[in-house]
């Protein structure tokens, strides 16, 4: 009988725990609420709201205590009824002040991303130059007249235009492979920043769905699939800038919804010489749902700009008075660009736990960039002007199968993503010549036509036993690299291929639901340009990145948010195509470590503080000591600022970037110098009026955005000279801005 009894408390006890607690989260316009974070307090399990707001949380009982929380809105705590576990439950969740107290700690592999998003909502992105800068410990710098892609530093890495670091838009790949400038090339002026919904990141090669370019992380931006109302902004400021902004509704029902979205921004610049900058943007979006549990997304835009620029000043130019900071050498520089994109991204729910995720995108690019870094070295008569030019279409697509809850055992959870993808690129014409006056040109260096395939295959899985959780992944990559160099007499068509094996590892411990404790280690790579791999014969052409990260984030308390990371980081041997020189070098081993802090406090509902500072170490391994130091990669970086929001009718923001002197080559003997920048906004709103001030530089800072070691020659010089060339930061740029929103 004692038997019976017990096998009947046991199997009681078993159902108690296997039940599981079934709803939707609404907002308070009866719309569906995606991403909610579920999580029970009791238990330490968690989940979170899908596409239509459906969640399911396993391992639920009566008495439980459940917290239901979304940026923007004012956290639910609901204790379980019996009837709670019977039916399904609605959640209704009442728009509030954004506040860091809204996120609750769960165990993802990218937590962090949850706190920064309280630094893009608290403080909007005011232009697209901005939006990278949002990445703790991501600086950017700008060289050529506001049209060419950023430079982008992170974690030691003089990224270049995107070398080290995958950028996408809703999952469309930015990075270009093979391109004319330089590989990687991302250029993300074609978002426009008030459609930006949010930007997901991760640091290190952690992550098995980022492949290429995922070196010292990857960057995704979601962009709105929506909009609540129409929006017209004007803005105007110094050196001849204007900026209209203008989102407008076209259709919002049940079923679907759409709308628009236009940007048009011309600028002079600081300048002696004016850029003549102008950019238009126009994207549509349109959200269609076949039902509760199918949805389609389809973005169409279309980006172009034009420029002029000043290009990098030599520091001796300046000193013996022959230009100013903002003089130039030869102001023929500057280039265009333009990108039409075609974005199809679809969501199908099987049922409660799995979904198919599958996106399409096609997209015309063309680039054309005329540079003179060395003025009169090479060509003492007509300047040392070059060229670079292509046509690019690019093509690829992505399907990913994912189960959320497969429960193993009582006490070991398991889910997975399956995903298979390919990308294409058919690049026309990519050539550097040497050119005069914009119009001649005098020579070609390279010439050529890139066609270039990446097949992949991605499996990603988490086990979920107790307060850890455990992310073992794998990746495989396979490359077609095909080049037709068009200079040669004869036909010249060169194919390799290769592949990539990319395992990792992430381990996540929930000390609470306010203290997580992470380990992270994988593979990543980059790939090398076509033009690369073609001359060194399909060898050390896709370089192994290896990397570890061990942190913690940690909530002493609601309002008061930490974080902390240490890092290392090993790039194998590789070849690098210079696209200004149209020459292969070997890069040779590096070696990164690190320390990444941050912290993040709502000091009052209305006022709100944050700081990141990231310390970093990289050498090369091969040089000697004293001459093994990585050329311009930072070694000590530090963003924050005071945030302003909700303050009566105001908010704002001080903000600040600050970048220590770098070695600015491999001996460190000449120097980039660092600087410290403040930034400063303010705003008022008057009912549906906004009325806002913007300042770049607040203490009108003599700063370098950009500094290369170079050796140039200046017409008539005698002998070359190697020195510091820079592009000067933006000085004290005051604008203003009008908005209003029906």
């Amino acid at each position: 009988m004692k038997k019976i009894i017990g096998a009947i408390v046991m199997l009681t006890m078993s159902m108690s725990y296997a039940q599981t607690l079934k709803g939707r989260v609404f907002n308070e316009s009866d719309e569906q609420l995606s991403d909610v974070s579920v999580f029970n307090i009791t238990s330490g399990s968690h989940s979170h709201s899908n596409e239509v707001g459906l969640f399911v949380l396993d391992k639920t009982t009566t008495g439980d205590s459940i917290v239901f929380s979304r940026l923007g809105y004012a956290s639910k705590y609901v204790v379980v009824t019996k009837k709670d576990l019977s039916s399904e439950k609605d959640i209704i969740l009442s728009a509030a002040n954004i506040s860091l107290d809204q996120i609750v700690l769960v165990s993802e592999v990218n937590s962090l991303n949850s706190f920064v998003d309280v630094d893009i909502q608290t403080n909007p992105i005011k232009s697209s130059q901005e939006i990278l800068r949002k990445v703790p410990g991501l600086i950017i710098g700008q060289h050529a007249g506001g049209g060419k892609a950023e430079q982008i530093f992170l974690r030691g890495f003089d990224i270049d235009h995107g070398t080290d670091v995958s950028i996408s838009v809703d999952g469309m790949p930015v990075n270009m492979v093979s391109h004319a400038h330089g590989q990687g090339y991302s250029d993300l002026h074609f978002v426009i920043p008030e459609t930006l919904e949010d930007i997901n990141f991760g640091k290190g090669p952690y992550y098995a769905d980022h492949g290429d370019f995922t070196t010292a992380g990857y960057i995704d931006l979601h962009l709105r699939k929506s909009i609540d109302q129409n929006l017209i902004s004007l803005e105007a400021g110094q050196f001849n800038t204007n900026r209209f902004v203008g989102l407008f509704k076209l259709l919002d029902t049940d079923k679907s919804n759409a709308y628009v979205a236009s940007e048009l921004y011309l600028t002079d610049g600081p300048f002696d010489s004016p850029q003549d900058f102008n950019r238009i943007n126009v994207m549509g979006r349109y959200n269609y749902k076949l039902s509760n549990d199918e949805e389609f997304l389809l973005t169409l835009s279309h980006f172009q700009s034009k420029w002029d620029a000043s290009g990098q000043i030599p520091q001796r130019a300046v000193d013996n008075g022959i230009i100013d900071r903002f003089g130039a050498i030869d102001d023929t520089e500057g280039g265009s660009t333009s990108r039409t994109n075609f974005l199809l991204n679809h969501v199908k729910l099987l049922d409660d736990s799995k979904a198919v995720k599958t996106k399409a995108y096609i997209s015309q690019y063309d680039f054309e960039l005329f540079s003179n870094f060395t003025f009169f070295l090479d060509d003492p008569v007509n300047g040392d002007q070059i060229q670079q030019k292509e046509s690019r279409l690019i093509a690829g697509a992505e399907s990913i199968y994912e189960e959320e809850r497969i429960s193993l055992t009582e006490t070991i959870d398991f889910a997975y993503q399956a995903g298979v993808g390919f990308r294409y690129d058919n690049v026309d014409d990519v050539q550097l010549s040497h050119t005069l006056n914009r119009k001649e040109i005098l020579e070609r260096y390279a010439y050529g036509d890139v066609d270039e395939v990446n097949t992949y295959g991605f499996v990603n899985t988490e086990f979920k036993v107790g307060k850890w959780m455990i992310n073992p992944a794998l990746r495989v990559d396979y490359f077609k690299f095909d080049y037709h160099n068009k200079l040669t007499e004869v036909y010249d068509n060169k194919s390799e291929s290769k592949v990539a094996l990319s395992p990792k590892l992430n381990t996540v411990y929930s000390v609470n639901s306010n203290w997580q404790l992470f380990l992270k280690t994988g593979l990543g790579f980059h790939s090398n340009d076509a033009r690369v791999v073609v001359a060194n014969e399909g060898e050390d052409i896709l370089p192994t990145a290896y990397g570890a990260d061990l942190g913690t984030i940690y909530k002493p308390f609601n309002k008061l948010a930490l974080n902390a990371t240490l890092w290392w980081l090993y790039l194998d041997q590789e070849f690098v195509y210079v696209g200004d020189a149209a020459i292969v070098e070997p890069s040779g081993e590096t070696r990164r470590l690190g320390v990444d802090f941050g912290a993040r406090y709502q000091a009052l509902p209305w006022l709100y503080v944050y700081a990141d500072v990231n310390l970093s170490k990289g050498r090369s391994v091969d040089a000697p000591e004293g001459a093994n130091y990585i050329p311009l990669a930072p070694d000590f970086t530090s963003v924050g600022g005071l945030l302003i929001d909700n303050l009566g009718n105001f908010s704002g923001s001080l903000t600040y970037k600050y970048v220590d002197d770098r070695p600015a080559n491999e001996d460190d003997s000449i120097v980039a110098e660092g600087y410290f920048v403040s930034d400063f906004n303010i705003n008022y709103s008057l009912r549906n009026w906004t009325f806002g001030i913007i300042i770049e530089n607040l203490f009108d800072t003599e700063w370098n955005e950009t500094q290369f070691a170079t050796e140039s020659r200046l017409f008539n010089e005698p002998a070359p000279v190697e020195e510091i060339h820079f592009t000067p930061g933006t000085p004290f740029y005051l604008r203003g801005k009008v908005s209003v929103r029906f």
